[in-house]
């Protein structure tokens, strides 16, 4: 099946705009390696131009085109996005596929959870007129007071390349729910669908300006739009292989963010627990064990990639697990049944490969995986590796791989089992299964993370909060958290009382 990469320009302002630069990048299919088009390469310069198209649309009419427009207008906006994604879930879905890598028929389940996503901030933006002049209940009945939610102005969003339009969306629909403008930069690793939004967001006759998309580098477009003083957030995940040393360069965000007394929220990866006791139905467990790790070629910030399996169940339990893993079809992502396709980049190929290679030296055992699978010369592939014989010194333990690499350690009790799981710098995820519900509740409890999942690994819902603690960042995703973030309260109270103040005594009369 040909699939052809439409050549588009940078989105600025309503329109397709060529770089000052007329700079581009080369699109590569990471099942071939083959270069199948290219996205047009922004830097500052068109960073400027976009910040400006926001602004000028954040305030147009007085900002009653967008801004201030009731929620039920901008809802209207959201749910003909919603349509025309699903009108064109295919095209999308051949696009995201051919462009990062994921297994079609995950492409596919995406596109789906991108119309979602869109309909049900639809549904958020026409509940913020309700709640519009909350009431407040003070102590003194001189004063009323109630609540405005007033979006917070431009933002930048800078997104990554596992669900490329997907997660662009996840910042997407809520900013443009809460009446925000927005620059969205998403990877340069994949971008096409990103660049088809652009097109989406044409058709449906969004306001110009309202939405701003420029692909390009990091370094020269990403970074100007996170320091850029006439951004009023930044919202960025940080696990992209362009922001090598994610944590460190979430920090250098903040610190340019604190210049300027500007918001920010993080997501910056995981190395998240599953707990398998030893009282689990084996083959079930070891089903939702490879999901929670293998799913989308294993590039997930939510990987539950550290297993931890009772020691009485241990043995059996791996033996099945590498049955299965080896099971897997690793082919083209257009072909019937693929389930694990090529990684994003050949800089994710080889980061991965040297992962499993350096565990083998520090003296783990890879019971499977790890490298090319030998019918193919060529793509990005990645047999989908376990690593036993693990310690928690080991690189492979302690930090994140991005890539469909499991490692196991055993336990005896539940406080090990706890005690292990935290034992992480990140706390984005965990999930524990079992039969005994109230075991699964203390664990609950005990995990670090801001995501548990119980007797299941990787489900997300746009109604639910998505993120973490410690150095896996902070803030919220999705649900009504997720529209939060784009919005600013105001309280206003009102002197309501007939009789003057009376603080000070006035002046006598003559």
């Amino acid at each position: 099946m040909a699939i052809t990469v439409p050549r588009r320009q940078l989105f600025i302002g309503g329109q397709w705009t060529e770089p000052l630069r007329r700079q581009t990048l080369p699109v590569v299919n990471p099942a071939t390696e083959d270069i199948i088009g290219y996205i047009p390469a922004a830097t500052s310069e068109d960073v400027e131009l976009a910040v400006e198209a926001a602004r000028k649309a954040l305030t147009r009419n007085k900002g009653n085109d967008w801004s201030k427009a009731s929620g039920a207008v901008r809802a209207r906006y959201l749910r003909a996005i919603a349509a025309k994604v699903t009108e064109r879930k295919s095209e999308l879905a051949n696009l995201e596929a051919i462009d990062c890598g994921k297994p079609l028929d995950e492409a596919a389940w995406d596109m789906d959870d991108v119309a979602g996503c869109f309909e049900y901030y639809a549904d958020l933006a026409e509940g913020l007129d309700a709640k519009q002049k909350a009431p407040l209940s003070l102590p003194l009945d001189t004063f009323k007071g109630y609540v405005l939610k007033e979006p917070i102005g431009v933002v930048g969003l800078i997104t990554p390349w596992n669900y490329p339009l997907l997660m662009a969306v996840w910042k997407v629909a809520p900013a443009l729910a809460a009446g925000c403008t927005a620059i969205l930069k998403p990877s340069e690793l994949a971008s096409v669908t990103c660049l088809e939004l652009a097109d989406i967001c044409r058709e449906v006759g969004l306001p110009p300006g309202v939405l701003n998309i420029l692909t390009g580098l990091g370094t020269e477009a990403g970074a100007p739009l996170a320091s850029h003083p006439h951004v009023d957030k930044v919202l960025s995940y940080l696990y992209q292989i362009v922001f090598t040393g994610s944590t460190a360069t979430g920090s250098n965000i903040m610190t340019s963010a604190a210049k300027l007394v500007k918001p920010v929220s993080l997501e910056l990866g995981g190395k998240s627990p599953i707990i398998v006791f030893d009282d689990v139905e084996i083959d079930k467990a070891v089903e939702w064990t490879m999901f929670g790790c293998f799913w989308t070629n294993g590039q997930i910030c939510s990987a539950t990639s550290r297993l931890l399996v009772h020691e009485k169940i241990a043995d059996e339990f791996l033996d099945k697990l590498v049955k299965w893993t080896k099971n897997i079809k690793i082919s083209d992502p257009f072909e019937e049944g693929c389930r694990l396709g090529p990684v994003v980049s050949k800089g994710q190929y080889e980061r991965v490969v040297k992962f499993v290679s350096n565990a083998r030296k520090e003296g783990a055992t890879v019971l499977c995986g790890g490298a090319r699978p030998g019918h193919f010369k060529k793509g990005y592939f990645v047999e989908p590796a376990i690593i036993s014989n693990v310690t928690t010194s080991m690189e492979i333990w302690r930090d994140e791989v991005f890539g469909p690499v499991l490692c196991v350690k055993t336990f005896s009790t539940e406080d090990e089992a706890i005690q292990l799981a935290n034992d992480s710098q990140y706390g984005l995820a965990g999930a524990v299964l079992s039969n005994d519900l109230e075991r699964c509740d203390r664990v609950s409890k005990a995990f670090e993370a801001g995501i548990v999942w119980v007797n299941c690994s990787q489900p997300c819902f746009c109604q639910a909060p998505w993120g973490g603690t410690k150095r896996s960042g902070f803030g919220r995703e999705l649900g009504e958290w997720g529209l939060g973030n784009y919005l600013s309260v105001k309280q206003v109270t009102q002197y309501i009382s007939d009789e003057p103040w009376g603080w000070y005594k006035p002046p006598s009369k003559l």
